[in-house]
C-alpha cells in the first residue's frame, strides 16, 4: 500500500514542478520592462527642462555703434554717354562711288578722305565755265576799247553822244557776263569739292553703308532723297546725360546755393564694371524744365575721354558732390530696412530690448550706408542677426565692429 501510494504521488510532484519551471522566465522580462520604462521617464523628464531653457533664450546678435566720418554729400545718378559731335555724311552731288578711304569703326582725323564720287561730269561743268568766263572777258575788253574810242571821237565832234553811251551799255553787258561765268565756275568748283568727301573732325567712323560702284544721289541743300553713307561721332570729350527727379533737383539746388560755387560744377563717373569713380568731369547742361509725365529734369555733363574708354550708348554712374565734407553716420546697406517708404535701424536699448528707429538714408560710400538723420553717436545699431531681431523683443547682444573700404562694394563686419 505505500508503495502503490508513493506512486501516485509522484505524478502530483513532477507537473508542480515543471508550471514552475514555465513560470520561471516571466520575472526578469518584466523585470526589464519596468527598467526600461523607467529609464525613458526619467531621460525624458531629465531633457524637458533643458528644451524649455533653450526655448527660452533669447538670440544672439551682433551690434556697434555707428560709424562716424567727414563725408561730403552726393547725389548718384544713372547716365548714358553720347557724342558730343554726330554727323551723318551724305552725298551733296550725285555720282558713282569710286573710293572709301577708310575701315569700319577707324578713328579718322580732321580732314581724312571718306569718300569719293566720281569728278568727271563736274570737270566737264567746271571746264565750260570757265570757257564762257574768258569769252565774256574777252567781249569786255572789246566794249573797253569801243568805248574808249567813242569817248575819243565825241571830244574832236566826231562822234556822238548816242554812240558814246551804247558803247557803255555794251562794256556793262560785257561785265555782267563776266560776273555770270564766275558764279558759274564758283557752283561747278563746289560741285567738283564735294565729290571729295572728308570728316568734318576727328572721331570714330560707324559702318560704310553704300559700297563702291553704287550711284550716289545728292542735294546741297539736304532736300530730297540724298544717299546716306556713313556715320561719324567724336570722342574726346563725351556728353554723359542723365536726369534727376524733382527732389534731388531741389537738393541739388539748396545745397550749391549755399556752397556759393565752391563745387565749381564738379561730377565724377564711372563704368558699370568699375569701382571707383574716377572720371573727372563738368556739369555743363541742366534743362530749363522738367518733363511733366516722368517728373525728372535733364542735366548733362562733359567727360574728358583722352584714352577713348567712353564709348557713346554705354551706361555709367555719375555722382554729383552737392556740399563739402560734413560729419555723417556710417552703417552696413544689411542693417537699413524698408518700413513702406520710409527706412527703419534696429538697434538694442539699455534693457537688450529691440527697438527700430526711422533714419534718412544717404548713398553707398566705402561699403556703407550714410545715414542722413536719425541715429546717435551712442544707439547699438544690430549689424549681425537682423533677421530673428524683431522689434519689442529681447535679444542678447554681442559686440561688433562696423568697417570702412573705400574700394569695398561691401562693408567688412567683424563680431
Amino acid at each position: 500500500m505505500d508503495a502503490i501510494t508513493e506512486l501516485q504521488d509522484r505524478p502530483s510532484t513532477d507537473h508542480s514542478e515543471k508550471q514552475r519551471g514555465g513560470r520561471s522566465w516571466i520575472v526578469p522580462v518584466v523585470a526589464l520592462v519596468i527598467a526600461a520604462a523607467v529609464i525613458a521617464l526619467g531621460v525624458h523628464f531629465f531633457n524637458e527642462p533643458t528644451k524649455s531653457a533653450a526655448a527660452s533664450s533669447p538670440p544672439i546678435v551682433t551690434v556697434s555703434e555707428p560709424l562716424q566720418r567727414d563725408l561730403d554729400s552726393r547725389l548718384q545718378f544713372l547716365g548714358q554717354f553720347s557724342p558730343v559731335e554726330r554727323v551723318e555724311l551724305r552725298a551733296q552731288v550725285g555720282g558713282t562711288l569710286t573710293k572709301i578711304g577708310f575701315k569700319d569703326g577707324d578713328i579718322v582725323q580732321k580732314g581724312a578722305l571718306l569718300f569719293e564720287i566720281d569728278p568727271t561730269q563736274y570737270q566737264v561743268k567746271l571746264s565750260e565755265a570757265t570757257a564762257q568766263l574768258e569769252g565774256a572777258q574777252a567781249r569786255y575788253d572789246l566794249a573797253t576799247q569801243e568805248l574808249t574810242r567813242a569817248q575819243t571821237l565825241k571830244q574832236s565832234d566826231a562822234g556822238t553822244i548816242e554812240n558814246v553811251d551804247q558803247r557803255a551799255g555794251e562794256q556793262r553787258a560785257a561785265q555782267a557776263a563776266i560776273n555770270e561765268a564766275q558764279a558759274l565756275i564758283r557752283d561747278a568748283r563746289f560741285d567738283l569739292d564735294h565729290c571729295r568727301i572728308a570728316s568734318p573732325f576727328t572721331g570714330r567712323m560707324g559702318t560704310h553703308l553704300v559700297s563702291v560702284g553704287n550711284l550716289v544721289s545728292g542735294s546741297r541743300a539736304g532736300a530730297g532723297a540724298t544717299t546716306l553713307l556713313a556715320t561719324v561721332v567724336s570722342l574726346n570729350p563725351i556728353y554723359l546725360d542723365f536726369d534727376m527727379s524733382e527732389s534731388d533737383y531741389l537738393t541739388f539746388l539748396r545745397e550749391r546755393t549755399k556752397q556759393k560755387g565752391a563745387l565749381a560744377d564738379r561730377v565724377d563717373a564711372a563704368l558699370s564694371d568699375e569701382t571707383e569713380f574716377r572720371h573727372p568731369g563738368t556739369l555743363n547742361f541742366i534743362d530749363n524744365s522738367l518733363d511733366r509725365s516722368s517728373g525728372t529734369i535733364h542735366a548733362r555733363a562733359t567727360i574728358p575721354n583722352g584714352d577713348l574708354l567712353l564709348t557713346p550708348g554705354v551706361f555709367g554712374r555719375v555722382l554729383l558732390p552737392i556740399s563739402t565734407p560734413a560729419a555723417v553716420f556710417l552703417v552696413p546697406d544689411e542693417s537699413v530696412l524698408p518700413d513702406q517708404s520710409e527706412h527703419v535701424v534696429l538697434t538694442v536699448g539699455p534693457d537688450d530690448v529691440v527697438t527700430p528707429k526711422k533714419v534718412q538714408v544717404g548713398d553707398l560710400r566705402g561699403g556703407l550706408r550714410v545715414i542722413r538723420a536719425g541715429l546717435t553717436q551712442h544707439d547699438k545699431v544690430i549689424i549681425g542677426g537682423v533677421a530673428i531681431a524683431a522689434p519689442g523683443s529681447k535679444v542678447t547682444p554681442h559686440p561688433g565692429t562696423i568697417t570702412f573700404g573705400a574700394a569695398q562694394d561691401r562693408s567688412s563686419v567683424q563680431p
